[in-house]
C-alpha cells in the first residue's frame, strides 16, 4: 500500500466527472448487445454539467476515509475495508491503485441516487484524480474501461458502459456496442457539435421527482426476462427506436426525435409497467399533452426525467412541471446545461 498522506498534505487533488440523460440504455450490457449485435445497438446519452467532484486530502496512514452527501461517512484500514458498504465502491478504487492515508471527500451536484449515473461518474472522478495524485496521465479510455470494470466486479451483476463514457467524454453522443469480443469496447459518435450544446438546450427539461431511484431492481428484471426470452422481441424494437431517435437528433428534427423517444419509453413500460412513480407519470402525461417526448433516466424506478421538444411546447411545459414538482418535497427541476468537458483533474 502506498501512503499518499505526504503528498496530498503538499498536493491536494481536486477532479469531476459528468452526469448524464440518456435514451436506449441497458443496450450498453453485454447480455443484450451481443444477441442483438446483428441490429448494431447503440446507447445515446447528454452529459450534463452537474458534476459529481471528488478530492482528495491527507488523512491518517493505513487507513481510508470517504466521506459523501447524503451518506454516513466510512473510515476503514486499507488492507480490509470492505466492498460491499453504501460506499464500498469507493474503497474499492482505492484498493485497485493500492492507497492508503487519505480521505476521499465526494461532493454531487446533482440528487442523491437521481438516476443520472452518479456512483459511475464519482468512480470516474476518484480514477482520474488518483492517476495524476500518483503522477500518471489521464487516459479517458483506461479510466472507462477500468471504472466499469471495477463496479461491475463491486456490484455482482453485469452493468453498462455508458454512465462511465458520458462521465469521461461529456458532450452529447450515440455510443455503440462491439459486434465480436475481439472488437474496441465501444465507438462513440458525436450526435450534436458543442455549437449546437446552447440550442439543445433550449429543447430540454430534466426534473428530478423527489425520490431516490431503485434501478438496480428494474435491470435485474429486465436481464431476467431477456436471459429467459420473456419479451425478447420488444428489445430489438428498443434498438431499432434509439437509432431512429439519434438519426433525427442529429439532423435536428425534433419532432422525429420526440416521436421516436416516447415509443421507446412505451416499448420499456410494456416490459416493466412500474418504471414511473405517480410523480413521473404526471410529468410523463403532461409532457406527451404539449407535443414532447418525456423518458426516464437510466433505468427508472424513481430518480429523474427528461423531456425533449420544440422549443415554444417546453416553454409551455416547465410551469406544468413545476407545479407538479411542487407537491413532492425536494422535488425540482434542475440545470439542462450540457457539459462539453467530462472528466477534470485539478
Amino acid at each position: 500500500m502506498r501512503n499518499l498522506s505526504k503528498i496530498l498534505e503538499s498536493h491536494p487533488v481536486n477532479a469531476s466527472a459528468a452526469c448524464r440523460i440518456d435514451c436506449g440504455g441497458t443496450l450498453d450490457i453485454k447480455t443484450f448487445y451481443y444477441p442483438l449485435r446483428h441490429l448494431s445497438p447503440c446507447t445515446f446519452n447528454i452529459a450534463l454539467n452537474l458534476k459529481t467532484k471528488v478530492r482528495l486530502r491527507p488523512y491518517e496512514p493505513g487507513v481510508v476515509k470517504v466521506s459523501s452527501q447524503g451518506f454516513e461517512s466510512e473510515v476503514h484500514p486499507a488492507d480490509s475495508a470492505p466492498f460491499d458498504s453504501p460506499l464500498g465502491l469507493m474503497f474499492a478504487v482505492a484498493a485497485y491503485f493500492g492507497v492508503e492515508g487519505l480521505h476521499i471527500d465526494i461532493i454531487s451536484e446533482s440528487p442523491t441516487r437521481s438516476a443520472l449515473g452518479g456512483s459511475s461518474s464519482a468512480v470516474v472522478a476518484l480514477m482520474g484524480a488518483l492517476s495524476m495524485t500518483l503522477g500518471g496521465r489521464i487516459n479517458q479510455e483506461k479510466t472507462v474501461l477500468a471504472a466499469h470494470a471495477i463496479e461491475e466486479a463491486v456490484a455482482g451483476m453485469p452493468c453498462g458502459l455508458q454512465d462511465h463514457l458520458a462521465a469521461a467524454y461529456g458532450g452529447v453522443h450515440a455510443w455503440y456496442w462491439p459486434s465480436d469480443p475481439t472488437d474496441p469496447p465501444f465507438r462513440g459518435r458525436e450526435v450534436l457539435a458543442k455549437a449546437d450544446y446552447e440550442t439543445l438546450e433550449k429543447h430540454l427539461l430534466v426534473a428530478y421527482c423527489g425520490v431516490p431511484h431503485k434501478s438496480g431492481d428494474i435491470n435485474r428484471e429486465w436481464i431476467h426476462q431477456f436471459v429467459t426470452g420473456h419479451k425478447r422481441h420488444l428489445w430489438a424494437e428498443i434498438v431499432t427506436t434509439t437509432k431512429t431517435f439519434v438519426k433525427a437528433l442529429s439532423v435536428k428534427d425534433w419532432a422525429s426525435a420526440v416521436h421516436a423517444m416516447n415509443r421507446e419509453v412505451e416499448i420499456r413500460r410494456e416490459i416493466t409497467p412500474y418504471v414511473f412513480d405517480e410523480v413521473g407519470e404526471s410529468l410523463l402525461d403532461s409532457a406527451l399533452s404539449h407535443n414532447c417526448g418525456a423518458r426516464f433516466a437510466g433505468a427508472g424506478g424513481g430518480g429523474c426525467l427528461w423531456a425533449l421538444g420544440l422549443e415554444k411546447d417546453i416553454e409551455n411545459l416547465r410551469p406544468l412541471w413545476e407545479d407538479i414538482l411542487f407537491r413532492r418535497e425536494d422535488a425540482a427541476l434542475l440545470e439542462a446545461e450540457i457539459d462539453p468537458r467530462g472528466l477534470e483533474v485539478l
